[in-house]
């Protein structure tokens, strides 16, 4: 029995130690990947000083983003002969999608840049694509929806059922309303409807004047609707129908070598993306080592960061059933 127990204890040891090698191995392959990936900066590609056709991504829903405006300021001072804005967004903020229209047009002061839509540059994306020289789609790009919404909760019917009553005590009827907590008054309706106006006035009148539209042709486009790329381009939205390939070629007619390296422009990971890495590579490892429920746990530590939407947007969706 006693010889059991020895056995017994051997084994134990040997599982932990082999346990302890498991986890040192992961780690410092984790470590590996991470520092490779960082350290891909001297790869051969063209630096920003250097003589390029920079390509940027816009992807995904626009939002406020301080990395993406540094990133479209240090591409104003580059060397950069053209710039592709690849676009791939359902739009977003209106104050976002402002931001990138200003900061795309100070590109264009001293480079030509074109917009080239992929699947959907709708709303705030096209906001986006309306500060390039010239717009190029997919024949089934989905682009258009022109125009502002402003979304809220009407918790009112929930609320009586409940029997709950929400009471405040406001320096005016107007202030912060509409807020989904009482009846919305017509005051606040109209003074709401205002601001949609207003904005809406600004993204027409960019219209009209980048493409060049008026009367009824710019009234057709204006409506709220999607449309294709075939369609687009019969009603002056875009400029012709495309790809990568055929942004570049008109950058070659703008004086462009076209034979110049294409850089991607990305913006530049910080200390809190590089802890995101590890993190990652914490999962993973936890994963490797049989332990999804501790992997799980690292993933959803910090699922709340976010950022958030400004209060009025410019985005397409589906109507919802």
């Amino acid at each position: 029995m006693a010889l059991d127990t020895e056995a017994i204890l051997e084994r134990r040891s040997l599982r932990r130690r082999l346990a302890f090698w498991r986890v040192g191995a992961v780690a410092i392959l984790g470590v590996a990947v991470v520092a490779f990936a960082l350290g891909r900066g001297g790869d051969g590609k063209p630096g920003p000083r250097e003589p390029h056709i920079a390509k940027v991504e816009l992807s995904g829903v626009i939002m406020g983003d301080d990395k993406r405006d540094k990133l479209l300021k240090d591409l104003e001072k580059s060397e950069a002969r053209g710039v592709l804005l690849m676009i791939n967004s359902p739009g977003g903020g209106v104050t976002a999608s402002e931001d990138i229209y200003d900061a795309v047009r100070k590109i264009a002061e001293k480079r030509p840049v074109v917009a080239v839509v992929e699947t959907m540059a709708a709303s705030g994306g096209y906001i986006a694509a309306l500060a390039a020289d010239r717009i190029v789609a997919r024949q089934t790009s989905i682009t258009g929806s022109i125009g502002v919404l402003a979304q809220y909760p009407n918790f009112t019917g929930l609320l009586e059922k409940l029997g709950v009553q929400v009471e405040s005590v406001k320096s005016s009827p107007l202030k912060a309303a509409p807020s989904g907590v009482e009846p919305t008054s017509p005051e606040a309706r109209k003074a709401l409807e205002a601001l949609i106006l207003d904005s809406y006035d600004w993204f027409k009148a960019i219209v009209a004047d980048r493409r060049k539209l008026d009367g009824t042709a710019l009234a057709t486009v204006v409506d709220g609707r999607v449309f294709t790329g075939r369609q687009a381009i019969g009603l002056k939205l875009v400029d012709e129908l495309g790809g990568e390939a055929e942004a570049i070629a008109w950058l070659k007619t703008q004086g462009v070598d076209s034979d110049l390296p294409v850089r991607e422009w990305k913006p530049k990971t910080d200390g809190l993306e590089r802890l995101g890495l590890a993190r990652a590579s914490a999962a993973w490892a936890a994963e490797a080592l049989g332990l999804p429920s501790v992997a799980n746990a690292i993933r959803n530590a910090y699922a709340g960061e976010g950022r958030v939407l400004d209060g009025l947007l410019a985005i397409w969706q589906p109507a919802q059933e």
